[in-house]
Order: C-alpha cells, then sequence, then structure tokens
C-alpha cells in the first residue's frame, strides 16, 4: 500500500490529504468535504491544468493577448500545448472569450482572456 500526502486546491482551506493507495483503490482523509477526495483521486489518476499564457498579435507588433484554456488540460500535454501557442499569432482586435485556438489537442479551446485592441 502507498501512502501519498498533498495540499487540496480546490478552496482557500487547503487541506491537507493523506491518500492511501492500494492499486486502484484510493482512501483518501483530512479532506473537509467531498471535492477534496475527488481531487486526491483525479490528481493521481489523471492531472489536468488551466493553461493560462500570451499569444502575439500579428498586427500589433511585440503586443499579446492574455489567453487561457477554456477547461483544463492533461497535464501531460502542456509542453506540447505551448509548442502551439508560440507558434499562433492572432489578429486583433479581440474580444473575452474569443476562440484563438479550436479544440487544441481535442481537448479545449484555447480562449482570449482579455481585450485587444
Amino acid at each position: 500500500m502507498e501512502k501519498i500526502e498533498m495540499i487540496c486546491i480546490n478552496c482557500p482551506l487547503g487541506c491537507a490529504l493523506t491518500v492511501e493507495r492500494d492499486g486502484d483503490n484510493f482512501k483518501v482523509s483530512g479532506n473537509t468535504c467531498p471535492r477534496g477526495a475527488k481531487y486526491a483521486v483525479d490528481e493521481l489518476t489523471h492531472p489536468v491544468r488551466t493553461l493560462t499564457t500570451t499569444v502575439a498579435l500579428a498586427n500589433r507588433e511585440g503586443k499579446y493577448v492574455s489567453v487561457k484554456t477554456a477547461k483544463p488540460i492533461s497535464k501531460s500535454k502542456l509542453f506540447e500545448a505551448m509548442a502551439i501557442v508560440n507558434s499562433t499569432k492572432a489578429t486583433a482586435p479581440i474580444k473575452i472569450g474569443d476562440v484563438i485556438i479550436e479544440n487544441m489537442l481535442g481537448e479545449a479551446d484555447l480562449v482570449a482572456a482579455a481585450d485587444a485592441e
């Protein structure tokens, strides 16, 4: 049996979680709410992150627009996603929520997190 300790990041409480893993069976303790147990199991079986970064503007030399994935993507795909983002240029004007890259890596849209004039 494997014992893993982690901090839950679902809310500001930051519960100290202890996860006992025996194959595909998990026992989570230390969580104040059910979200903590789900977070711990998800983090150990399929960790995901929201990617936040910037994309260069093709028609505004030296300017960028803030972007993020519309939902979390697989943590293992973050570097691949950044390679795609780094080779992308967007064209202003852009409004918050505009899709910059549709269905990136088959996981999520990359959307504008700010306006760019």
